[in-house]
């Protein structure tokens, strides 16, 4: 027991009194703490709820659903984000990267419903998502379509080119840019590497046609499906080319004839120093640099792998390994091996294989041509190609589509069987010209004997095509207007070209062609009658049938009128071309139809837009012969403002260029523009208004039309601002013309009886006329010249009634007071210059015949007209005239009370004439 409590006591435990606190140990730990709140406000703020769709499931749920393991889940996602991102179009942008990346990725999923999905969302995206948003992620897209043409499953291969449909007609250029690594993945879907067996090294691999029989398809519905992609793919390289040509007309690069632009020059400004001309060599295409040395492109620094087809070495890889291919795919789909006959049949899934064969060859061959080095890769293709391409293309030529028409009326297929389409948008004529085409483009001169078997074949074709009169497509007269293009430059002898010519002369000929054939078949011509233009004079040989051609356009431009702008455009440039070279046809047959061309009110030149004017007005230029029935339309033309003021004095100043007054150095044309004929020209535009249309104004009457006067004979008829504007542009530009004659008495005596003859007389003379004709005599007139009494009285009247006119102008009508400054500039102008022609206007302001309302405005022209200057000495010499006008009206106010009006006369009359000051100075009178 001792023992035992001994042993308790070492651990005997405290006893702690009731109430008290328990000590702390001395080993005890604090923990107390203090906490302090931290203001974060970004981070505070709570999120906006997320849109939704039907199944309550945001934009992160669906992408975070992408990665379930089952089908049906990926498959709800994927229709679940069209439908959210259809209803809310704003989270496309916000979550692009985790879209195109969840999206892209199930393109190689195992289940073909979520890759189908996939494919409907991709291709709802693509119309939503510009080229310039989806570029960086474009890679990644890239990476898993390249994964999904190579994959070992036959249904994700399938699906694949649905995706790459997708992206070639959305964004092209982007997938263009990745071209090596595709192209390699278009050929092995169709085929696969094999050693060859005639080499022991492993350096050089041959490829072979591949056949999977665990395809849902036929080998060869396989191949047409890869080969079509191919075929777009090999499109939108082409179509991203730095150099745009067309495909059947295509220039060559080192053709004279390439398009210029024409530079604008505005000789007003040239003049004043506001334009600066620069001119190159070659009329402005490009600044001719004579050196041996040769400027490295930007491409040149970049890898091969980086430049794609744009690398010479690397065209021509893909050439070696596709085109040996492409031939085992027409050896397939070939007709049986027989005794050539005309219109081989095909069945209509071979034609269109054999169809996406040649279209492939066909822009490789374009490839080829955007290289500096043509010559030594047409040279390179002919070598390796031309043998094969004889044998199995030639063999059979041409082709046509083996088809049974059922319940069609006879109607119903117009042409030949070379020409038609089938049911299944097979175009076997098409087919027919793209062989030619790439037969065409590995001949040439030095070649022709060799070939000249096959090539008969071609000719003959094209030739039976161009004239069997059916309807042909766009396309169509694009690819054989090309052949005949490449024939006639390879045999360029009269023999050869003249049938080509002439049976594109009969497909041309033929009524309601389409417009863009009509287009081509332009373009064509043009550019045949240019290259004939441009050989030398020794060895040029006309072609009748170009000349033709060449005599029915200015009909063709007449008849055509409205009825197509753009068409009339092409019309006017061909015409303007052929005319600058002096062309005998066209010139007697654009001759014969100015009449039609430039009628006033229906010809070609007033309904065509203002560049058409502007061309149709130049080629008045080129006319052999101005009579005066055309110069009479001409006339009208200018006055008439259906075309601009502008274009107006532009056909002036030709006609000028055109009349012996020009001051020619040479000899002018004899009988091209008698000068009477000229004369009477330019009268009638100064006039602005034909003889019906003056006696028709004769009987108009009142306000608001007519300006009338008690002191004055002649009313005026107050025209439109715009007519007026347009007719005082044409006035100065006649007056210009009128004023570089040499003689100019006898110019002035032509206008003096003009005016007496056709204006002296009329009652209603419009207030543009009247201005007119007063500035053409202050043009005209010198000391040499003589004028009429009658004419002075004329003009004594034109100018009280203007300046009558121009003084009872309300300030609130703003389009008449427009015309003032011209107005009053011309008629002081004719006062100072004929001392005359102010005291006739004097004389006849005889108030007592007026009524009070007018008497304040004869009181403030006598005020202006003592105010101006140059007016100053004429009044003094007529002090005597204005005294007594004054006198009469005082009389007739007499008994009244003075109104301003009446001391500001007696002031002016004070200050400038009582006075006689003897040195007036340039003082204007403002009114």
């Amino acid at each position: 027991m001792t023992k035992k409590r001994k042993h308790q006591e070492d651990f005997q435990k405290v006893k702690f009194k009731v109430g008290k606190k328990k000590p702390k140990l001395e080993n005890a730990t604090d923990t107390t703490f203090k906490t302090k709140a931290i203001q974060i406000p970004e981070q505070l703020k709570e999120d906006g709820v997320l849109p939704t769709q039907n199944r309550k499931l945001n934009i992160k749920d669906l992408l975070s659903q992408m990665h379930h393991y089952s089908p049906g889940v990926k498959h709800n996602a994927l229709l679940g984000l069209k439908e959210l991102l259809s209803q809310y179009p704003v989270l496309v942008d916000a979550h692009l990267s985790n879209i195109i990346s969840e999206v892209a990725a199930v393109f190689t999923d195992k289940d073909s419903g979520v890759r189908r999905a996939a494919v409907h969302l991709l291709q709802f995206l693509a119309s939503k998502i510009r080229a310039e948003q989806i570029a960086p992620f474009f890679p990644l897209v890239s990476a898993h379509l390249s994964s999904a043409m190579t994959h070992i499953s036959e249904g994700i291969q399938e699906d694949s080119l649905k995706v790459l449909d997708v992206l070639l007609e959305a964004y092209p250029a982007l997938l263009t840019d990745r071209s090596v690594i595709l192209l390699k993945n278009f050929v092995e879907l169709i085929s696969h590497q094999q050693l060859s067996k005639r080499l022991k090294s492993r350096d050089k691999l041959s490829w072979m046609l591949s056949v999977n029989p665990n395809r849902r398809v036929t080998s060869q519905q396989w191949r047409l499906n890869v080969l079509t992609r191919l075929k777009k793919f090999l499109q939108a390289v082409v179509d991203g080319s730095s150099e745009t040509e067309d495909e059947g007309l295509q220039e060559q690069k080192d053709s004279p004839h390439s398009l210029r632009n024409p530079i604008c020059i505005s000789w007003k400004l040239h003049a004043n120093n506001q334009q600066h001309i620069q001119l190159f060599e070659n009329g402005g295409l490009r600044p001719k640099i004579n050196s041996s040395f040769r400027l490295r492109s930007l491409t040149s620094v970049l890898d091969s792998a980086e430049k794609g087809l744009s690398s010479a070495e690397n065209l021509k890889g893909f050439i070696e390994i596709i085109v040996p291919l492409l031939i085992e795919c027409w050896i397939e789909a070939s007709p049986a091996q027989s005794a050539p006959i005309l219109g081989n049949l095909l069945e209509s899934e071979s034609q269109q294989l054999m169809q996406q064969v040649l279209s492939i060859i066909h822009l490789l061959w374009k490839l080829t041509k955007r290289h500096d080095e043509t010559y030594k890769m047409e040279l390179w293709l002919r070598m390796n190609y031309l043998v094969d391409f004889k044998h199995h293309f030639m063999r059979h030529f041409p082709y046509s589509v083996q088809e049974t028409v059922k319940h069609k009326k006879k109607d119903s297929f117009k042409g030949n069987k070379n020409c038609m389409t089938s049911s299944n948008n097979v175009d076997h004529l098409l087919l027919n010209l793209t062989l030619c085409d790439i037969m065409v483009s590995l001949a040439s001169t030095s070649t022709l004997q060799t070939d000249s078997g096959w090539l008969d074949m071609i000719r003959k074709f094209v030739t039976d095509t161009l004239q069997d009169g059916s309807k042909l497509s766009s396309k169509q007269v694009n690819r054989l207007l090309g052949v005949t293009w490449r024939l006639m430059q390879i045999q360029q002898n009269k023999v050869a070209t003249e049938p080509l010519i002439k049976a594109v002369y009969t497909l041309y000929q033929q009524r309601n062609l389409l417009f863009p054939v009509r287009t081509l078949l332009l373009k064509f011509f043009s550019r045949v009658y240019q290259k004939e233009d441009l050989r030398s004079q020794r060895i040029r040989s006309r072609s009748k049938v170009l000349s033709r051609w060449l005599a029915g356009l200015p009909q063709q431009l007449a008849l055509l009128g409205l009825r197509n702008p753009e068409l009339s455009n092409q019309l006017i440039d061909i015409i303007h071309s052929a005319a600058s070279r002096s062309n005998k046809e066209l010139l007697q047959s654009l001759q014969a139809t100015a009449a039609q061309i430039y009628d006033p009110l229906e010809g070609t030149l007033v309904l065509l837009p203002a560049e058409a004017q502007r061309r149709l007005v130049q080629l008045v230029y080129f006319l052999p012969c101005l009579p005066a029935s055309l110069l009479v339309c001409l006339s009208r033309c200018c006055i008439m403002g259906r075309m601009s003021s502008d274009l107006a004095t532009t056909l002036i100043g030709i006609l000028h260029m055109r009349s012996s007054f020009a001051g020619w150095k040479c000899q002018v044309q004899e009988n091209s523009m008698n000068d009477v004929d000229y004369f009477s020209f330019l009268f009638s535009t100064l006039i602005g208004f034909s003889r019906e249309e003056l006696t028709s104004l004769q009987g108009i009457r009142g306000k608001p039309h007519i300006s009338q006067t008690q002191l004055s004979p002649i009313r005026l008829y107050l025209t439109d601002l715009d007519q007026f504007l347009h007719h005082w542009a044409v006035t100065e530009m006649v007056c210009h013309s009128l004023s570089t004659i040499p003689s100019q008495s006898q110019c002035f005596d032509i206008l003096q009886t003009g005016i007496c003859k056709y204006l002296v007389g009329l009652v209603v003379i419009p207030d543009s006329t009247a201005g007119s004709v007063l500035c053409a005599i202050n043009k005209l007139l010198d000391q040499a010249c003589i004028i009429s009494e009658n004419l002075h009285k004329f003009l004594a009247s034109c100018c009280y009634s203007l300046l009558y006119f121009l003084l009872t102008l309300d300030k609130e009508d703003a389009e008449h007071l427009q015309k003032r400054d011209m107005l009053w500039g011309s008629c002081i102008s004719a006062l100072a210059l004929l001392p005359r022609l102010l005291r006739l206007m004097l004389q006849s302001l005889q108030v007592s015949r007026i009524c009070r309302e007018e008497l304040p405005v004869v009181a403030q022209l006598l005020r202006l007209l003592m105010q101006h200057g140059q007016l100053r000495s004429h009044m003094i010499t007529n002090e005597f005239l204005v005294h007594q006008i004054i006198k009469d009206i005082m009389t007739l106010k007499s008994g009244e009370v003075q109104e301003q009006w009446l001391t500001d006369l007696h002031y002016c009359f004070n200050i400038y004439l009582a006075s006689h000051p003897q040195a007036p100075g340039p003082m204007n009178a403002v009114y």
